[in-house]
């Protein structure tokens, strides 16, 4: 890509990204037919693996349901998968939703009335659940008892509600939005980290070969080393350089076939696609390395300042690439060089640039 092109500044939509951790509609046919049935066969997230795994066999052994679990962590690393083994370890069914669908205390008192003793209730993003929906989840999860209130007013009565024993698995993405009477009523609670460059390898190999896809092991590395620490991207970019070898070579993905797959998605090296490359070489070639506002950076990349700060910096930071300071946002050393640009001399023209477009 030639960065003296105006066009470099402007990113595909978010919503494009081929390194969104968000899952599409695609994203999820897929998974369904990826997702391991066991802890056995689940790659990565060894510590929280093992623990888990004690958890369930000691409830097995009593002849009782599980505790209740909480699985925190950034999108994409196996939380909805987690919960489907939990479901299948403890041979019981499993009932899925999620907060932003639970609206309503009366929505929740639905669903926790329809269980049946033992059953798994998987409640994605549960930090957006509605307060009053939340209030009436402490109950259920400490006495498996609701209040169903009938009436409004000073007429209005709570008929109590009795519910079978049940494992409720919280996802989120947020834990520190938890309240503390929530996230202390969870018997189990575990973190999942990202991926190691070998684990998503593994990853990688086992997606081939359930997708009946040739590759190497330098082919399945290149793609390893290009997500993001995600699995669910690694899933997505095999898929893309699945094409790519279909289309462009013999169907076969060496470290070659890939690299050229994931150059033609934009998608370099250390993971970093148009959109992140775009708000790293504006903050490099416009405002000099920083620190800039964020909403003139954002400006300065055509897009919005939420997406800027939600979607592309959180990777950055990560990374090691951008620094968020009280003054604003700053380069480091590795976007540079990661982009090849010689950091400017310490001279009064880069000093006074930094103070302008601070916020």
């Amino acid at each position: 890509m030639n960065w003296d092109d105006e066009s470099a500044y402007a990113p595909s939509p978010a919503a494009d990204r081929l390194v969104d951790t968000v899952a599409d509609g695609e994203d999820q046919a897929v998974e369904a037919a990826l997702r391991p049935k066991d802890l056995g066969e689940f790659v990565g997230q060894e510590r929280v693996r093992e623990q888990l795994d004690l958890v369930l066999k000691a409830a097995r052994a009593r002849g009782a349901t599980a505790d209740h679990v909480l699985l925190s962590g950034a999108p994409g690393l196996g939380k909805t998968t987690l919960s489907m083994i939990i479901a299948a370890e403890m041979g019981a069914p499993i009932r899925i939703t999620s907060g932003p669908a639970i609206q309503h205390a009366g929505d929740l008192a639905a669903i926790l009335s329809s269980l049946t003793e033992g059953e798994v209730l998987f409640l994605d993003e549960i930090h957006r659940m509605s307060r009053p929906a939340e209030e009436m989840l402490y109950m259920a999860m400490e006495d498996f008892r609701v209040d169903v209130i009938v009436g409004k007013g000073p007429g209005a009565t709570a008929i109590p509600l009795e519910l079978p024993p049940f494992t409720l698995v919280g996802a989120t993405t947020r834990a520190g939005l938890l309240p503390p009477p929530l996230r202390d009523r969870f018997g189990f609670t575990g973190h999942m980290e990202f991926y190691a460059p070998a684990e998503l390898q593994r990853v990688v190999h086992r997606s081939a070969r359930l997708l009946d896809v040739a590759i190497e092991a330098e082919g399945a590395a290149e793609i390893a080393g290009r997500s993001r620490g995600t699995p669910r991207i690694a899933n997505r970019l095999l898929r893309r350089v699945r094409d790519y070898a279909q289309v462009k070579a013999d169907g076969v993905i060496t470290r070659e076939i890939a690299a050229q797959a994931l150059q033609v998605y934009e998608v370099d090296a250390r993971g970093l696609d148009r959109l992140d490359r775009a708000v790293l070489t504006a903050l490099l070639k416009l405002f000099g390395g920083g620190p800039v506002g964020l909403s003139t950076l954002a400006v300065a990349v055509g897009e919005e300042r939420e997406t800027v700060e939600e979607v592309a910096e959180p990777f950055l930071v990560r990374e090691g690439l951008l620094a968020r300071t009280p003054r604003g946002r700053v380069a480091t050393p590795a976007a540079w060089a990661h982009l090849g640009l010689v950091p400017p001399g310490q001279g009064a023209a880069g000093a006074g640039q930094g103070g302008l477009f601070a916020e």
